[in-house]
């Protein structure tokens, strides 16, 4: 009997052997690291391959440019669209946590908080490095959060000696009441990179008495140090980043604040300004050509035009004829616009062609000329992320007036072909305004 069960044991061990010998090895695929461009804040409306074809070095350039610099209505809008869309990054930025961090940043001075704070609470290892911590940090502040701003510079494990963490240690150590060691950090901040509004406003916490002036809104720290001393935050002229946090909303599109009159004519100009285009069609739909002067009507016609991205052929043929017979100084404004106008895709006659290539007075551009050839290169190759870094480049050098028109003309022309429509009519908009 024990023979005969030691007989059935060895056979089922064997049989359930065969099956284990037959399978085949399993080949396994390491997974890539998840690239850190493909964290998104929201819907934005642009494709997976926003950065199909971009250069990392540029993107390397503009986002901190981007993040230091005031850009005009126009351009904001187009980093913070751009920047907050999920898609996987130029090649060879999906894992650069420096440029991811100069991303966040970039959100961040353009007022895109929310945004922002979105694409950090899906990110990880924030602590792992400086440029994203710091944006985690500055998100964190503005949101009010400063016992996590300042968790995240506890666990920081890099850069610690940095004027922005050593700022922002010794602010908590003073909120943890650990005095002695704020004023040891205070000093050493101050003797690595005095700044007299950091100064007053951080002795008087220290101090817990006297006047430390007037609130400074110029960034999340500034925020909460005026915050937590009780100071009129409403005195004070808060930066983007700050503005987004009071007003508790995320900005949207391009606007801009213009008079509203007087006369029909200026109300129409501030409705397009302000995003309402039908009440700007309904005014306009009120003028008469004879009773309204023929410089004016032609620019309202070219604002409703580029807002609608209709820019019909007898508006740009009525500015290309203003640009001509007008008097020197409101011939180059016609010019501008005009220039715009086409810029945008809007059809000529050959007679406007002629005259439209004779325009003399108009405003040139500044880019420099192998910057303003790339960004014309990207728009025809449809590369639709270079081309928003290099708009925002030339963007970021014109500071918060924005691009002068021979720029912004090709602004708009790469925009459009990129696929960035909503933007190069924004950009568009924005010209045409100035010209007033």
């Amino acid at each position: 009997m024990s023979r005969r069960l030691t007989g059935m044991a060895l056979g089922a061990l064997l049989i359930g052997a065969v099956p284990a010998f037959a399978q085949p090895a399993v080949e396994v695929t390491p997974l890539a690291a998840p690239d850190a461009f493909s964290n998104g804040a929201r819907d934005t409306g642009l494709p997976a391959d926003l950065w199909r074809g971009a250069s990392v070095e540029t993107a390397r350039t503009v986002l901190p440019l981007v993040a230091a610099k005031p850009l005009s209505p126009a351009a904001a809008a187009l980093a913070r669209r751009v920047l907050a869309t999920g898609a996987n990054g130029p090649e060879g930025a999906g894992q650069d946590r420096d440029l991811a961090g100069a991303r966040i940043a970039a959100l961040i001075a353009q007022g895109a908080v929310k945004d922002a704070g979105t694409i950090l609470s899906r990110t990880t290892g924030l602590e792992s490095n400086p440029a994203l911590a710091q944006a985690g940090a500055e998100a964190a502040l503005l949101a009010g959060q400063d016992e996590r701003a300042c968790e995240i510079g506890d666990r920081l494990a890099s850069g610690r000696e940095d004027i922005y963490w050593l700022r922002l240690r010794a602010y908590c150590q003073a909120r943890a009441g650990q005095a002695d060691a704020a004023h040891v950090t205070f000093d050493l901040a101050q003797g690595v990179a005095r700044d007299a509004t950091y100064g007053r406003l951080m002795g008087a916490k220290l101090a817990g008495a006297g006047s430390p002036g007037a609130a400074s809104l110029r960034g999340g720290l500034d925020y909460a140090l005026s915050r937590s001393l009780g100071l009129d935050l409403t005195a004070a002229t808060p930066a983007p980043a700050v503005a987004a946090a009071l007003a508790a909303g995320e900005p949207g599109a391009a606007t801009w604040n213009i008079e509203t009159g007087p006369g029909p004519l200026r109300a129409a100009m501030a409705a397009v300004a302000a995003g309402d285009l039908a009440s700007a069609q309904t005014l306009r739909a009120g003028l008469t050509a004879d009773a309204t002067p023929v410089n004016e009507l032609a620019l309202l016609d070219a604002l409703i035009a580029a807002a609608s991205g209709k820019p019909d052929g007898p508006t740009l043929d009525r500015l290309v004829e203003r640009g001509a017979v007008s008097d020197a100084k409101i011939r180059g404004k016609m010019q501008n616009a005009a220039i715009l106008l086409a810029a945008l895709g809007g059809p000529m006659t050959p007679q406007a062609r002629g005259e439209f290539a004779k325009f003399a007075g108009a405003e040139a551009g500044k880019a420099t000329v192998a910057r303003g050839l790339a960004l014309d290169l990207a728009g025809e190759a449809r590369l639709m992320g270079e081309s928003a870094l290099l708009a925002l480049w030339i963007s970021a050098d014109a500071g918060a007036a924005g691009p002068a028109t021979g720029d912004r003309a090709r602004i708009v022309r790469a925009l459009r072909l990129a696929g960035l429509d909503a933007d190069a009519r924004a950009f568009a908009v924005e010209g045409l305004l100035a010209q007033r």
